[in-house]
C-alpha cells in the first residue's frame, strides 16, 4: 500500500520530476489523443451505421463511469502511475489494431478500449497535476490554464496534421492511427523516469452516493459542476457530429476539414492561459464563465446560416465556438480545483465523469434530434442547451 505523501515528499517531487517534466509528458498525451479524436466516428461509418456509431460512443461513456467508480481502490493498490502506464499500454495496443484491422468486429472493440480508457488516463494526470500543486492552491488557476493551453496548442496543430495525413482523396485512417499509437512510446518512456517514484497518498475509497450527497451539500461544487457538463455536451457534439456534417453534409473534404479544425482550436491556444491568470489575479471566474456560454450559444446556432461558399466564414464561426469554450473551460476547471487536492479523488472523480457522461445523454439526445431535425438545426438546439450554462455561472460565488 503505498505510503501517505508527506509536504517533504511533495517538496522533492517539485525539485525532481516538477511541472516542466508534467507539461511535456501532457504534450506528448494530448497530442496522440487529438489526432484521432475527430475522425473516430467517421473511421466507425466504414463498419457501422450512423445510429450504431452513436450507441458506440454510449456504451463507452458507461464503461467508463464504471471506471471511474472503482478509480480509487485501483489507485490505492497500484499507484497512480502503474496504473496510468498500464491504461496506456492498452491503448497502445487499442490504437494498432484500428489502424491495421479490416474486421468490424476487432474495430468496434478497439474504438470502445480506446474511448474508454482515454478519459481514465485524463484523470490520473489530474491527479498527478493535484499533487504537484500541493498547498498552493493560489496558483491553481495559471497551472490549469497553462495545461489546457498546451493541450489545446497540441490539439489544434494535431487537427491540421491530421488533414495532411487522411489527405484530399479516400480517408487514411491507417496513417493517423498508426502515428497516434507512436507518440505514446515516449510518453510512456518519459512519465516512468520521471514520475516512477512518486509517492502516492492514501486515496480514499469511492463510495458514490456519499460523494454524490458530499457534492449536492455545496452549492459552487454543484453549479460549476453542472456548468462543466454542458461544457463537455458541448465537445461531445462537436466531436461526434460536427466532422460528420462538414464531410458528408457541407461536402468538405478532410484536408478543409482539418484546416478549419486548426483555426477553431487556436483560441485555445490564444486565450486559455490568460484566462488563467485574470482569474487568479482579477476577476475571478463567474462572469468570464457566463459569457463563455454566451458567446457558445450564439456562434453554435449561427451554423445554420452557412453553406460551402466561404471556408473563411466556417473557420471564424469555428473559432468563435472555441473563444467562448476557452472561457468555460478554463474557469470551470480554474473554479473546481481551487477547492480540491489529489487526496480528493472522489470529487475530482464525479468531475470528470462529466466527460462520459456527456457523451451518454449527448449521443442520444443527438440522435434524437436527428431523427425530428434537418442535420443543421442540430447546432441550433445545441446553441440552446448552453443557455442554462448563463445562470449556472451567474449563481457561483466568486472567487474574487
Amino acid at each position: 500500500m503505498p505510503s501517505i505523501a508527506t509536504t517533504e515528499c511533495r517538496t522533492l517531487l517539485r525539485k525532481g520530476s516538477d511541472f516542466k517534466s508534467f507539461y511535456g509528458i501532457l504534450l506528448l498525451f494530448s497530442l496522440h489523443w487529438a489526432l484521432v479524436l475527430y475522425i473516430n466516428s467517421s473511421f466507425l461509418e466504414q463498419f457501422v451505421s450512423a445510429s450504431t456509431v452513436s450507441i458506440l460512443y454510449i456504451s463507452a461513456a458507461a464503461l467508463t463511469i464504471i471506471g471511474f467508480l472503482h478509480a480509487s481502490p485501483l489507485l490505492t493498490r497500484f499507484g497512480n502511475i502503474p496504473l496510468m502506464l498500464s491504461c496506456t499500454a492498452i491503448e497502445f495496443t487499442a490504437l494498432l489494431a484500428m489502424a491495421f484491422t479490416a474486421s468490424p468486429y476487432i474495430a468496434v472493440v478497439a474504438f470502445i478500449i480506446h474511448q474508454t480508457i482515454v478519459p481514465i488516463i485524463l484523470f490520473n494526470l489530474d491527479v498527478l497535476m493535484e499533487e504537484l500543486i500541493g498547498e498552493q492552491e493560489g496558483s491553481t488557476g495559471k497551472r490549469r490554464g497553462l495545461l489546457l493551453t498546451i493541450m489545446s496548442l497540441t490539439g489544434a496543430l494535431a487537427s491540421f496534421l491530421m488533414g495532411k495525413l487522411m489527405g484530399t482523396g479516400d480517408p487514411n485512417f491507417f496513417l493517423v492511427y498508426t502515428a497516434s499509437a507512436v507518440i505514446l512510446i515516449p510518453f510512456i518512456y518519459y512519465t516512468w523516469v520521471r514520475f516512477r517514484h512518486l509517492c502516492n497518498p492514501l486515496y480514499p475509497r469511492f463510495e458514490i452516493f456519499q460523494g454524490i450527497s458530499h457534492f449536492w451539500k455545496y452549492q459552487d461544487v454543484r453549479n460549476v459542476f453542472f456548468a462543466h457538463f454542458l461544457l463537455q455536451l458541448f465537445f461531445t457534439w462537436m466531436v461526434i457530429y460536427s466532422p460528420l456534417y462538414l464531410f458528408s453534409v457541407i461536402g468538405f473534404n478532410w484536408e478543409q476539414i482539418g484546416a478549419i479544425l486548426f483555426v477553431g482550436l487556436s483560441a485555445y491556444v490564444l486565450l486559455e492561459y490568460p484566462i488563467g491568470v485574470i482569474a487568479d489575479t482579477y476577476l475571478g471566474e463567474k462572469e468570464m464563465m457566463a459569457f463563455g456560454f454566451v458567446i457558445i450559444a450564439i456562434a453554435t446556432s449561427w451554423f445554420v446560416f452557412l453553406d460551402t461558399s466561404s471556408i473563411l466564414a466556417w473557420m471564424i464561426t469555428m473559432f468563435m465556438t472555441r473563444v467562448g469554450a476557452s472561457l468555460v473551460e478554463t474557469t470551470t476547471e480554474s473554479y473546481f480545483f481551487k477547492h480540491t487536492q489529489g487526496k480528493d479523488t472522489n470529487l475530482i472523480g464525479l468531475f470528470r465523469i462529466t466527460r462520459p457522461l456527456s457523451y451518454v445523454i449527448g449521443a442520444v439526445l443527438g440522435g434524437v434530434t436527428l431523427y425530428y431535425l434537418d442535420f443543421s438545426l442540430l447546432f441550433v438546439v445545441l446553441g440552446l442547451l448552453m443557455i442554462p450554462g448563463l445562470f449556472f455561472a451567474m449563481v457561483l460565488h466568486d472567487t474574487k
